[in-house]
């Protein structure tokens, strides 16, 4: 089935000093924009997933704080400074998990602290100018990723991705989807199984939409049908996007990314991590040291709105799980795949995406 297609719509936008954010609670349904004009509005909508994928959450968050510090404009420049590092605390502390929320928080602080700025109004607008800088950096990192895993795609090939990695979880092209998008431009002809991804969806509500959107060949999967498809020889591919990789490889996704890996590797089947180096975290040793958001129980005692579960019972809802970098066929980041052992080319990565931002 052949679909027309249409450009996926932008994640967020910055239009004459205001920030809009699509609420992607409300795709495939609605497309809508809404307009955020306080710190509570943007922490809301990053911990209600009205914008959510690592990438597009830093971008986010690099805005919100602009939107955040901008009642202080009329005052002190000092006042400002320290309202800086307060709204900067708080809105890291609207998901914990996805590395690039506290990256993009500190990243402006830091710029923030280097420049010489005498007032407030100066300030907050080489403060817009950095977000907007961090803007087009996750943009170019979608397309270094797509150049680098490009060639994976060759013709013919079953893909499996699983939640969504995609243009609406970055600024760009996406991370695991940027390579099928170069593809699918290239006229490059093979076939993405998107997973569903319970307990939210995105994988269905999201992936398979944008995807079909853009005219790619998607057929969407539930979770439980991939060790099938892969059983039949459907599946020459699994690229999945990360929340944070740790300095020894192993990745941190959306819960679920686990099983796809274990599946990946009993079928022999090479299992690709899209990993910008803004999602690299050399600070933490190993997948174990990581925090993982739990999150609302309702999000599994219910679908679309009707309680599918018994009155009352316990609920284990984690957001992400750990796939350990033995799993890991390869991290696709905009500066070439790093293949294992994994620390030296992270360590490379991270290092010159550093000197790169400063």
């Amino acid at each position: 089935m052949t679909h027309h297609a249409h450009a996926v719509p932008a994640t967020l936008e910055w239009r004459e000093g205001e920030l809009y954010l699509l609420d992607q609670t409300r795709l495939p349904a609605a497309i809508h924009y809404e307009q955020q004009t306080t710190a509570e509005q943007v922490w809301q909508s990053i911990r209600q997933l009205k914008v959510r994928g690592a990438p597009a959450i830093g971008v986010a968050a690099a805005y919100g704080l602009c939107v955040a510090v901008r009642a202080q404009c009329g005052g002190e420049i000092e006042t400002l400074r320290q309202e800086l590092a307060r709204q900067a605390a708080y809105l890291q502390s609207a998901r914990p998990t996805a590395v690039n929320l506290a990256w993009a928080l500190r990243r402006m602080l830091d710029f923030a602290g280097r420049q010489a700025a005498t007032n407030c109004n100066e300030l907050h607008a080489q403060l817009v100018s950095e977000a907007q800088r961090i803007h087009e950096q996750d943009v170019a990192l979608c397309r270094g990723i797509a150049a680098q895993g490009v060639d994976l795609i060759r013709p013919g090939v079953g893909v499996l991705t699983h939640c969504n990695a995609g243009a609406l979880a970055t600024t760009g092209l996406g991370t695991a989807t940027a390579p099928l998008y170069l593809a699918h431009q290239r006229g490059v002809p093979f076939r993405v199984y998107a997973d569903e991804t319970r307990p939210l969806l995105q994988g269905a509500r999201l992936t398979a939409w944008e995807l079909q959107r853009a005219g790619l060949d998607v057929t969407l999967i539930t979770d439980s049908m991939a060790a099938s498809v892969m059983a039949r020889g459907a599946i020459d591919l699994v690229i999945v996007g990360t929340d944070r990789v740790t300095a020894n490889g192993d990745v941190v996704n959306k819960i679920g990314t686990l099983g796809v890996a274990i599946l990946a590797r009993h079928f022999g089947v090479p299992f690709y991590v899209a990993c910008p180096s803004s999602t690299i975290d050399l600070a933490t040793a190993t997948g174990a040291a990581v925090h993982i958001e739990e999150r609302d129980a309702e999000e599994v005692t219910g679908f679309g709105g009707v309680r599918t579960a018994p009155m009352p019972i316990q609920v284990c809802n984690p957001a992400f799980d750990v796939t350990p970098h033995t799993l890991v066929s390869g991290l696709i980041t905009e500066a070439g795949i790093i293949h294992p052992p994994f620390e030296p080319g992270l360590r490379r990565v991270a290092s010159a995406s550093c000197s790169h931002n400063l």
